[in-house]
């Protein structure tokens, strides 16, 4: 077992990173928040929930609680220079400190199953390369639906397979993490991101090309309010704030890195505005798929491994573009988890001293223990189900649908209630270099009257109060 000990004796202080740039801090809080949210939960969700209705309502979640609460932590993350826990401390906002806490426990429980299906798309490129998909193109359609079925349930219900996979995930990201800030995350993000999304454009073009693109394009974008439930709501909320890496102390972290010249409301609002386009386009590239070949669209986790290989058995040159597909798809989820393991990295490696290689060490372990004995199906715990969920399902219901917006409604008055006008201005106008008051009057009526109140009703509906 690891011991934790808050000691300052031997203590070599490490000079606090900072992106280098606007385009760095873009790149990097982006990568946050494009990764398997969008490739593989956006999807699954929308397929899940009836199509476009979820879609309208995640848009109004984004506008109305996304954008808020991530500005909200942008100012905290970079007037502190802190990481999550710490930044209350340095505002002595002790009675807030547990927002802190609730961040690094969101980021683990997310990461517990996160790194396991980051692992199958790694699996994917394996699977790729080795050509286990080159004889789609010779098969009927039916025929061909159920081998993609058959190698997705193979994969997911390994043994050992998806366990080694996930091992070689950690430790990419592991590598990563430890080369620091400048030379780990924001290299890295600024590399991937315009890979990942020129590719994405390429295969969404060509699913629009499909038979079934119409039905795909119409489930996605028609409305229909019948299909409105609270759970649908709430879904899209949890997905709002997991979408954008919010509520968990990412953004936080990521703000204590900014430079002082960032606009941290226009950086807000361009990556939610390019989230939600990605998660859009990676919508019509899919779901065109899902009708051409008599897909079930509330399939679930599947969808993606089912629908990818597919869509490219039919185009010239497919294997090739089929390994690309799941190597950039590797980068987007590899991009997510820089940013969530670095949550609690930074809290220990400030709050207890431990130098970044040996934090990212233990936090990784733990990561990997506890994923591959409860998230795994074939896994010790991998078959048990608590409140009729299984692990791998619980931690993603705990983090997105309570943690993540209890952090978020705290966040929220916090910054709207607690916090001084005149500071909070004097920050996200940068001394007032920026002349954006009519903007920020404008986050802080948003965020003081219809955030936490939107909070506090899909709360209350998600413990079965209302």
């Amino acid at each position: 077992m690891f011991q934790i000990k808050n000691t300052t004796k031997n203590l070599v202080v490490e000079k606090r990173e900072t992106f280098s740039s606007g385009l760095a801090i873009f790149f990097a809080t982006l990568g946050s928040a494009v990764g398997l949210g969008n490739i593989w939960k956006f999807p699954t969700l929308v397929g899940m929930n009836g199509g476009g209705g979820f879609v309208f309502v995640y848009l109004i979640c984004i506008l109305l609680l996304g954008i808020p609460t991530m500005i909200s932590e942008f100012y905290i993350g970079r007037k502190t220079k802190s990481n999550a826990v710490g930044a209350f401390k340095k505002l002595n906002a002790n009675s807030f400190g547990i927002i802190g806490y609730l961040g690094v426990i969101a980021s683990l429980l997310i990461m517990f199953f996160y790194c396991v299906v980051a692992g199958w798309v790694y699996s994917y490129v394996f699977k790729s390369i080795r050509g286990d998909f080159k004889n789609l193109a010779n098969l009927p359609i039916g025929e061909a639906t159920n081998f993609v079925s058959n190698i997705y349930s193979n994969t997911i219900n390994g043994s050992i397979e998806p366990m080694i996979w996930q091992v070689i995930v950690l430790l990419v990201v592991g590598t990563i993490l430890i080369a620091g800030v400048k030379n780990g995350i924001e290299k890295t993000t600024k590399l991937l991101m315009p890979l990942l999304i020129s590719l994405i454009l390429i295969i969404c073009i060509r699913s629009l090309t499909l038979e079934g693109a119409s039905k795909g394009l119409n489930f996605l974008f028609s409305i229909d309010l019948s299909k409105l439930t609270p759970s649908v709501i709430l879904s899209a909320l949890g997905l709002s704030f997991f979408k954008l890496s919010v509520g968990m102390g990412t953004m936080i972290t990521y703000g204590s890195y900014f430079t002082e010249d960032n606009d941290m409301i226009k950086t807000s609002m361009r990556v939610a505005f390019s989230d939600t386009l990605v998660s859009i386009i990676i919508g019509m590239a899919i779901f065109p798929v899902v009708f051409t070949f008599n897909l079930e669209p509330g399939a679930g986790p599947g969808l993606l491994f089912n629908t990818i290989p597919l869509v490219f058995s039919k185009i010239p040159f497919g294997n090739i573009l089929l390994i690309a597909f799941f190597v950039f798809t590797s980068f987007a989820a590899t991009m997510s988890m820089l940013s969530m393991v670095e949550v609690p990295v930074t809290f220990l490696k400030e709050e207890y001293k431990i130098d970044r290689k040996k934090s990212v060490l233990i936090v990784l372990t733990i990561i990997f223990i506890i994923g591959l004995l409860t998230s795994h199906p074939s896994s010790i715990f991998g078959d048990i189900k608590l409140f009729g969920k299984s692990f791998f399902d619980l931690y993603d219901y705990i983090s997105s649908n309570l943690v993540l917006p209890i952090g978020g409604l705290l966040i929220a008055i916090y910054v709207g209630y607690k916090s001084k006008k005149d500071d909070i201005i004097n920050e996200l106008s940068n001394k007032s270099e920026l002349n954006n008051t009519k903007a920020i009057n404008l986050y802080l009526v948003i965020l003081k009257y219809l955030t936490p109140l939107l909070l506090i009703i899909v709360f209350l509906n998600s413990i079965g109060i209302i």
